[in-house]
């Protein structure tokens, strides 16, 4: 990575975009979106570099040896290549690997980081990849074709309360990121298979203040919650990043939210008993 190669493509896009940007009138929100649009572009010359290091797999944490040549469809893409990604959930991540579900059900699956990463690590659980975005479905299919995990990931649309009914069918894990419409569709008065399910959901704290102590509400009867915040992991810079600024390296561990997204962990009380 070296700031004194010619202009790419993707640079030229960037400096045009952001020309357009800073010809509106000055305001904070202004120079925010600047700063956004920078980060993202210095984030994918890191992603360049650390590709042409590792090659496109992923280097570390509970999903190391993965194949994992796709763009993320959402977030940055180099902090799930150094396994850096989520580093509050390696933990749950772990444990939910070590219980061995027969059933997984990845609601806003994306391109699969999760479906993928746990059905190579779970190799008998059956796994049902949700995403109301048919590029994300897409990728999704691709990226368990590649990683030879195909037959067991199981990719689909949209996602509604009576589909969770199959949760009293076989011991399963619920993980559900969507946007902040896990306000509406976590909720086990609608939806009782829930309550037959452990869940880890990321809460749109950002875009719905107090939606995580209305979702822990509704499950504190059924299930034993724990609340996990934002962490990063420097750790997992590869040792080529020590020449790199700490600009650099904050970016190669920024994945791209806006706002807080705290998770919720909620585990079934009658199968922590």
């Amino acid at each position: 990575m070296s700031d004194a190669e010619q202009p790419t493509a993707l640079t030229q896009a960037v400096s045009a975009q952001l020309k357009t940007l800073l010809e509106q009138d000055p305001s904070p929100k202004v120079l925010n979106q600047a700063y956004r649009l920078l980060a993202k572009w210095r984030a994918q010359l890191i992603e360049n570099t650390l590709v042409r290091n590792q090659g496109p797999h992923i280097a570390g944490g509970p999903f190391a040896g993965m194949h994992y040549p796709l763009p993320a469809t959402e977030g940055g893409r180099v902090p799930r290549l150094m396994g850096s990604y989520e580093t509050s959930l390696i933990p749950v991540i772990e444990t939910i690997i070590k219980r061995g579900y027969g059933q997984i059900i990845d609601i806003g699956c994306a391109e699969g980081y999760y479906a993928v990463g746990l059905a190579r690590r779970l190799d008998q659980a059956k796994i049902l990849a949700r995403d109301a975005c048919p590029k994300a479905q897409k990728a999704c299919r691709e990226l368990a074709m590649l990683n030879g995990v195909a037959e067991r990931v199981h990719i689909g649309g949209a996602w509604c309360h009576e589909d969770f009914t199959i949760c009293a069918k076989a011991d399963t894990m619920v993980i559900c990121d969507i946007e902040g419409a896990e306000a509406a569709l976590l909720d086990p008065a609608k939806a009782p298979g829930l309550r037959s399910a452990d869940i880890l959901v990321e809460v749109h704290e950002c875009f719905s203040p107090g939606l995580c102590q209305e979702i822990a509400a509704r499950f504190t009867s059924s299930h034993r919650i724990t609340k996990l915040e934002r962490q990063l992991n420097s750790e997992a810079l590869p040792n080529w990043m020590d020449k790199l600024s700490d600009l650099d390296r904050l970016t190669a561990l920024w994945e791209w939210r806006s706002g807080p997204t705290p998770w919720l962990w909620m585990e079934r009380l009658n199968a922590c008993a």
